[in-house]
């Protein structure tokens, strides 16, 4: 018995004993492994990495930005259901334990032991507080110290968080695959919708990532995929998350993975977003654009976007079209599966509804093509082929390319099998068009005159082509277009419509050695003697524009180029008078806009608002103040009242005034295409010398447009390439779209214009009886006097009659830039 006690003693005594080095040792490896531990605390301030959003005016998605694609929730915003599918998949019993799992540790260590020696990664036993540790305080390292800290920084992490808080942290830090951090990403990547629209069998398939989002990929791991989400299923009806009637159905449906675009949201707007991504990471940085979550009101109208790329891409083709055809993309062989190598010849993606095709049979009548095979989101060609006949009536415009202009009238001309060549479908089912990618480009930009938002831009044919946005980056002369500047200046200067200049030769001393001299001349080699100014910019008059300059003086046509932000600095050369200057289309708009909307200065702008991820605005467009908008009820108070502090540029009559002779280019002058319209509509044209550009600019009250079009390596044309003919209709074919279901609405006349009826031609009051009469707008005390022997006194103001010579130090340089004007 005794013998018995001493041995029970002996063992309690051990016990005891070993019991205390037990608890000293975990003691130690809790002390030393806690000193340096990352300070939990940081997870208050917790701040993660969010895209950045841009929207169009309506509130569409266009453009999101980010290096981890997150959009963050509070729990109180995460579905039940989501959050019953993660607990179900990563950690059952998540809202019972302190931080760990002591029965998944006992489960865990067997494994380990069972597979010692072996190459199999050792399985986890970590609850969703654990993987939060490891995911922001801890790195992937696979040992038993990290795991040690893990437990350690879960245990803390609990008694300093509360549950909810600690889930939310979880579940919009988590990778999920497809660049997606966080439920509401994922969501949104893989499904195309909010967390709060998911499926039971959606919620599950996400729940299933965090496991191993490349191996459970939906397009190269489909079969695994939707195993592990069937697993998901099972252990949320399990744990009475779901009835069982509830995981039976969503078992049988199938992973629909419909993987949301990652650039501009529509196609057409891809040079826009990416003019506001550059003005964002100017202003605010890199790590603001992509982690600061910030979320961007653009000002562009979708409709009108569609509106104004249609216009520009089909103006662009038609005049490439008359150059005749230079040949296919590529050369394939079509033996065997034809669908492969045409996968790989690289395609515009942005220039729907075309497509690239290959010749499979051609005779003389028509083409059987194959077409472009579509990859799925994983990047897997699709098997199915489509076939489509090219009749010859869809590549009679295909003659050869500097060739004899010889009529298709086989398609055998133009086409052979193997040729890789760009397609669109026609109106007859089954058949295409031919088409190429046009070598001439150009820009378009869209703007409200009233605040110089940016309803639409266009920057080329194709983003995906050339990702240089000649709206705003490609400087070009504008040629005539710019002489309404000119004009503004004399008119806010003293002189009328009415006033009579000179339309005659003139020779220009340069002053350059071998006594060069510049003559410049009028489109088409015409003389019409003294005319109007608003002859003068109705039809475009180059030399009457000319001596207007030197008759007012270049420093005060530089002034108003600068006032109107055409050019920062003109030089003092008569043929910068003619548009010779470089700028660009958006400068040009903003310019004519301040004409538009009364001599009011607009600053451009592709943004409206900017707020931080706290919905604080940063930064607003409208600077205007509006007194009595932030009322909250109402008290029989004055109505809210707007106050616009902006600069006037010009006069309001001088803006109307020369809005009036704009109206004349188009209903008399060199843009009547623009006629068609059926709207009021002002505007100018402009070519440039030898025929490298041409432009239109034209407006209504309450929009602006304007078009550049030309070769990227300036180069001339083509013969009689003019802006009325070229440009003109690309602005027409918008405006007609735009202004469609808008009545006529006439320019509003400012307060002290008198109209008056004046003869077209001499400018003078019109008598009774007169036929060629128009209303023409003067200031007080600057109407005509009632007869006609105020026409001689008036030329005088033009500066002589016949040949003139004027001074090196105005017109030097005038032969070495050429003339920008034409026509």
């Amino acid at each position: 018995m005794k013998i018995l006690l001493r041995f029970l003693g002996f063992l309690f005594a051990a016990g005891t004993i070993v019991f205390i080095v037990g608890v000293a040792g975990a003691a130690a490896v809790i002390w030393h492994f806690s000193k340096d531990l990352p300070d939990y605390t940081q997870l208050k301030n917790y701040e993660p990495p969010v895209m950045t959003r841009v929207h169009a005016a309506d509130g569409s998605l266009l453009a999101e930005y980010a290096d981890e694609r997150r959009l963050y929730l509070p729990i109180q915003a995460v579905p039940k259901l989501v959050i019953n599918a993660f607990i179900a998949a990563e950690d059952k019993s998540f809202y019972q334990h302190p931080g760990i799992d002591i029965s998944g540790i006992a489960r865990a260590a067997l494994l380990y032991v069972e597979n010692f020696g072996s190459s199999r990664r050792p399985q986890g036993a970590s609850t969703i507080t654990q993987q939060v540790a490891k995911n922001f305080l801890l790195t992937n390292e696979v040992s038993i110290t990290r795991k040690i800290k893990e437990a350690l920084l879960a245990l803390r992490i609990e008694r300093a968080y509360s549950k909810d808080k600690i889930l939310e942290l979880y579940l919009n830090q988590i990778y999920l695959g497809l660049g997606a951090y966080g439920v509401a990403a994922a969501s949104l990547l893989y499904f195309d919708k909010s967390v709060h629209e998911l499926t039971v069998a959606e919620a599950a398939y996400l729940a299933a990532l965090p496991k191993g989002p490349n191996n459970y990929n939906p397009f190269r791991r489909r079969e695994e995929a939707i195993a592990r989400r069937n697993y998901v299923i099972d252990r949320m009806v399990e744990d009475g998350f779901i009835t069982a009637d509830a995981g039976n159905k969503a078992r049988k449906e199938p992973l629909d993975i419909a993987v949301r675009p990652t650039g501009a949201r529509t196609f057409e707007a891809e040079y826009f977003a990416e003019e506001v991504r550059r003005y964002i990471f100017e202003n605010y940085g890199e790590k603001k654009l992509y982690e600061g979550g910030l979320s961007v009101r653009t000002t562009l109208d979708p409709k009108l976007q569609v509106m104004a790329r249609r216009a520009m891409v089909n103006g662009l083709v038609n005049f490439d079209e008359t150059q005749g055809w230079r040949g296919p993309v590529a050369r394939i062989d079509i033996a065997g599966d034809w669908g492969v190598a045409l996968a790989d010849v690289k395609s515009l993606s942005d220039v729907n509804p075309w497509r690239l095709a290959v010749v499979l049979d051609v005779n003389d009548q028509s083409a059987r093509i194959g077409l472009q095979p579509p990859r799925d989101p994983g990047g897997n060609i699709v098997k199915a082929r489509e076939i489509g006949i090219l009749p010859l009536e869809g590549v009679k415009w295909a003659k050869p390319a500097g060739g004899p202009s010889k009529p298709i009238k086989l398609v055998t001309q133009v086409l052979s099998r193997g040729d890789v060549v760009y397609v669109e479908p026609t109106k007859e089912q089954g058949q295409f068009r031919l088409r190429q990618v046009p070598e001439i480009s150009g820009a378009m930009v869209v703007m409200d005159p009233h605040t110089g938002r940016v309803l639409a831009m266009v920057g080329g044919f194709s983003y995906d082509q050339s990702q240089f946005n000649r709206a705003t980056q490609a400087l070009r002369q504008p040629g005539s277009s710019f002489k309404p500047i000119v004009y503004a200046a004399a008119i806010d200067n003293g002189y009328t419509p009415s006033t009579i200049e000179l339309d005659a030769p003139i020779e220009i001393d340069t002053g350059q050695g071998g006594g060069g001299v510049w003559r410049p001349e009028n489109y088409g080699g015409k003389f019409y003697g003294p005319s109007t100014l608003r002859f003068g910019l109705e039809m475009s008059r180059n030399v009457m524009t000319v001596r207007l300059a030197q008759d007012i003086g270049l420093p005060l046509v530089a002034e108003y180029a600068k006032r109107f932000g055409v050019y920062d600095n003109l030089p003092p050369y008569l043929s910068y008078a003619l548009g010779a200057g470089e700028t660009t289309v958006l400068r040009m708009v903003t310019a004519y806009s301040m004409l538009d909307n009364g001599g009011r200065r607009v600053k451009p702008t592709l943004i409206d608002r900017i707020q931080d991820r706290y919905g604080h605005t940063i930064y607003k467009h409208d600077q205007r103040e509006c007194i009595g908008c932030d009322a909250d009820t109402w008290h029989n108070q004055p109505e809210p009242k707007l106050i616009d502090h902006r600069e006037l540029v010009i006069d309001p009559m001088t803006a109307y005034q020369i809005t009036s002779m704009m109206e004349g280019v188009v209903q008399r002058g060199t843009a009547t295409v623009l006629r068609d319209v059926g709207k009021p509509i002002a505007g100018k044209t402009g070519t440039t010398n030898e025929e490298k550009d041409v432009w239109f600019i034209g407006y209504s009250p309450d929009i602006v447009c304007g078009v550049y079009m030309g070769y990227d390596k300036p180069r001339h044309i083509g013969r009689l390439a003019t802006g009325g003919h070229l440009a003109a209709p690309v602005v027409r074919d918008f405006l007609k779209q735009a202004l469609a279901d808008k009545p006529p609405i006439p320019f509003p006349v400012p307060p002290g214009i008198k109209l008056i009826r004046v003869d077209a031609k001499t400018g003078v009051r019109a008598a009774p009886g007169d036929t060629h009469v128009i209303l023409e707008a003067f200031k007080p005390g600057t109407a005509p006097p009632d007869n006609n022997s105020a026409l001689a006194a008036e030329a005088g103001i033009g500066g002589g009659a016949g040949q003139m010579s004027i001074s090196p130090d105005s017109a030097a340089g005038a032969v070495r830039t050429g003339t920008g004007g034409l026509y």
